[in-house]
């Protein structure tokens, strides 16, 4: 993969784009905390960061750990090749009220293990719930998830690694139940502008760090902890119906405008940034990151209920939730499921099918496997 100097000042990247044009399940007493990850997830401070200044949390850890995809240990992970000559897109296309499809993956293993923010140190974060890749451990890379050959996603051609704090009720460890809903959709005006994921991207959305406040408005934050009719729960409320199908969810929004020329920076964030505001209740991306990629939301559910002062994850309170994405996908699966379903405006299941627009069809066969 090709590198460049320890530095590059972000600025006179961001000028140059835009004149251009797996283990077993662990024990409830294996969580254990971690420093935070990264850094306030705002366009302002993603700017920041591409001006060369870092932006900055308590706690905050950043790489200096040498791994496969980072053999100098610097944190910084280089797109080969880069994205560049982008200008974020203010087209206006024909209205589609969704631009979207459905990733299925079910928890898959538990372990102490972070290969974004620990490279290459299995054992030294708190406990993470992971799910799609089977084989994600605190040594992978992104040539070990491409050779992985098994997958907790429905689709074959997702081998990409999604993990979360695991969530404790108690000393039980409690894990979600079956697949669960990751998004990927549209979060710019111009959905057709969208591309796929570049394969080895990697990010951290949230901070383990936060605080209440700075989870309530951290851009990506939707309704908070939801239970019943209780949503915008800022922190686990002190109780949920006890009913049988009653259950604690969360959903939470990723940046998803990326500068063109970092898989990973060393705070995990700064190659990303959230969309901004422009025109006529427009949102577009930012010019230091313009390239629109699909903007991933994860949606999780978790079997708990009734009495709930017991529960927390293993990064701390409710609003230290957060979560990892490593993508790897099939280049060909990707790619059509962004095409038929973010850039054709369709509201798709897992299958890439639109049950309301019945005479566009599928991406996927029975098998979630590419239809030729």
């Amino acid at each position: 993969m090709a590198r460049r100097p320890r530095r590059i000042p972000g600025l006179l990247v961001a000028l140059a784009l835009v004149t251009a044009g797996g283990g077993a399940l662990l024990t409830a007493n294996s969580a254990a905390g971690e420093p935070a990850a990264s850094s306030a997830g705002s366009p302002a401070a993603a700017h920041g960061a591409a001006a060369g200044a870092m932006p900055e949390m308590p706690g905050m850890a950043v790489s200096d750990q040498t791994s496969g995809d980072d053999p100098d240990g610097d944190g910084y992970i280089m797109a080969n090749p880069p994205v560049t000559g982008v200008t974020p897109s203010t087209y206006d296309p024909p209205h589609a009220y969704f631009h979207e499809f459905q990733a299925k993956c079910a928890p898959d293993h538990t372990a102490p293990d972070d290969p974004i923010v620990y490279p290459g140190q299995p054992g030294k974060s708190h406990d993470h719930t992971f799910m799609g890749n089977t084989s994600t451990n605190g040594n992978s890379t992104t040539a070990s998830l491409d050779a992985a050959g098994g997958t907790a996603c429905l689709a074959p051609g997702d081998k990409s690694a999604y993990w979360m704090p695991s969530l404790f009720k108690g000393t039980q460890k409690i894990l979600p139940v079956g697949p669960q809903t990751i998004y990927y959709k549209s979060s710019v005006n111009d959905y057709t502008s969208v591309r796929p994921f570049p394969k080895g991207l990697r990010f951290v959305v949230g901070n383990p760090m936060q605080s209440q406040d700075e989870f309530k408005n951290l851009k990506g934050t939707v309704e908070g902890w939801e239970c019943g009719q209780s949503y915008h729960n800022w922190n686990f409320p002190a109780s949920c119906p006890s009913t049988q199908d009653a259950q604690l969810n969360i959903r939470l929004q990723a940046p998803s405008c990326w500068d063109g020329i970092h898989l990973d920076t060393p705070d995990h964030k700064s190659h990303m940034a959230y969309p901004v505001a422009w025109g006529a209740n427009q949102n577009v991306c930012p010019a230091d990151h313009p390239v629109a990629l699909p903007m991933i939301e994860f949606k999780m559910a978790w079997p708990v209920n009734g009495d709930m002062s017991q529960v927390r994850l293993a990064s701390g309170a409710g609003y230290s939730f957060h979560y990892d994405f490593f993508a790897d996908w099939d280049t060909a699966t990707q790619s059509a499921m962004v095409a038929h379903c973010i850039n054709g405006g369709l509201q798709c299941d897992a299958h890439g099918y639109d049950q309301s627009q019945p005479g566009k069809g599928a991406v996927l066969d029975s098998n979630y496997r590419l239809i030729h």
